[in-house]
């Protein structure tokens, strides 16, 4: 890490963990607290001293935003330093990318054209471009709102089968008893009735339906990568995912992850990043289907992941790269980092707690490796942060505890039966 750190104001968008994890990873770089701009405060960012919360009534779409927007392109505009707008949700790196050249005369916008972000974030143009760039994904049919009221809904595969939203963004505002990121359909009964909660409910986009791949959370896999904005793939950093929040609202949330080499993995990634001229920071999902003993991509998130501390807290600091592509120019000379390369370095990232991880994670080699680093304390997670400690953060991250101890043993059976 450079000793200096040249002037640069960076504005994040949203009040989560994501927030929270890059405001770690500036302040590691600065020593100043982040700026953050968000339309109501979560748990993750109260009673920091690292982050600058600002909130603004009805932030997270437009009109609104762009609105808000404006008033703060006015405020920077002859700002002395680079400022680099840095989207912590899907919705937000959308907002973004939008309205890039509008905003672009002032804040530094690290995102693809929104015509390539709307292919990306539909899962169906999503998985046309993994076709087209032989990325494997789970086999897939699409379910559309015609289709449903037509009732030609009919699937391939057999049961069990997964079924979620194709419009991730769109998804976020429909809510209904049951509603989840994703389902695990058993039996044809069950098949029609999510489809039809989803739709009776207000959803207008397609529906993915995709062939089950076997196994629980511990065959997952994620990548956090990095991409210049000249198209170069310049840091990947690979995680293998431990437990799942068990949560029917929050399924997909990784709450543990030991980090990991593959480097198939990684240049099929890379491959496909610089194909698509993407840029930005980019989160896979994958799985390991044993069948076929391939890792297939569920999606892409135009941003950083949720759980991306992970990545700075195995050396990979994620504000880094921002500084070093946009306000010094330097990333495009420098090769490629793949992360985790070397096991005696490597960190487990908790999104709980030890004896909710000891207790509930799959009893297997990767728990036995995750345990031996808890053990030698060469664990982190993304709240607990010592130079931002005081007694209503500690307060609140034992409660946080006792929340996830409380949904593990109410819902941990249930997905897992």
């Amino acid at each position: 890490m450079k000793n200096v750190v040249p002037k640069f104001t960076p504005i994040l968008l949203g009040s989560d963990f994501n927030v929270y994890g890059m405001a770690r990873s500036f302040y590691e770089l600065t020593g100043k607290p982040v700026r953050a701009i968000a339309q109501q405060q979560l748990a993750p960012t109260r009673f920091s001293k690292i982050v600058d919360l600002t909130f603004i009534p009805g932030f997270s779409e437009d009109p609104a935003w762009i609105k808000a927007m404006r008033q703060l392109k006015e405020e920077y505009a002859n700002h002395s330093e680079p400022v680099i707008l840095i989207g912590c949700s899907d919705g937000y790196a959308e907002l973004i990318a939008k309205h890039k050249d509008e905003l672009n005369d002032v804040f530094i916008c690290p995102y693809v054209d929104y015509q390539l972000l709307k292919q990306l974030n539909n899962k169906e143009n999503f998985y046309q471009l993994c076709e087209k760039y032989s990325l494997p994904y789970p086999g897939t049919k699409i379910i559309s709102k015609a289709d449903y009221q037509h009732q030609k809904i009919d699937q391939p595969f057999g049961y069990p089968v997964a079924v979620k939203p194709a419009n991730s963004v769109e998804w976020v505002d429909i809510q209904f008893e049951g509603r989840k990121k994703a389902f695990i359909i058993r039996d044809e009964a069950e098949y029609r009735s999510v489809i039809g909660k989803i739709y009776d409910n207000g959803y207008t986009s397609d529906v993915i339906v995709q062939d089950f791949i076997p196994g629980d959370d511990s065959q997952m896999r994620v990548v956090n990568a990095y991409v210049d904005r000249y198209h170069h793939v310049k840091m990947m950093n690979l995680g293998h995912p431990l437990l799942e929040d068990p949560a029917p609202g929050a399924i997909g949330n990784y709450v543990a992850i030991l980090p990991e080499y593959n480097d198939d993995i990684y240049q099929q990634l890379k491959q496909f990043l610089e194909q698509i001229d993407y840029v930005g920071y980019a989160d896979f999902d994958l799985k390991w289907d044993e069948r076929d003993q391939t890792f297939k991509v569920f999606e892409i998130n135009l941003r950083q992941g949720r759980s991306s501390f992970y990545v700075t807290l195995n050396g990979c600091n994620l504000a880094q790269y921002l500084i070093e592509d946009y306000v010094e120019d330097s990333l495009k000379d420098q090769p490629l980092l793949l992360g985790n390369k070397e096991q005696k370095t490597w960190k487990l990232w908790l999104g709980v707690s030890e004896k909710t991880f000891a207790q509930y994670a799959r009893d297997n080699h990767e728990k036995e490796l995750a345990m031996q680093l808890i053990h030698q304390g060469k664990v982190g997670n993304t709240f607990w942060y010592k130079k931002d400690e005081n007694p209503m953060r500690w307060l609140l991250w034992k409660w946080m505890d006792h929340r996830y101890a409380q949904k593990f043993a109410q819902y941990f059976h249930l997905e897992k039966g």
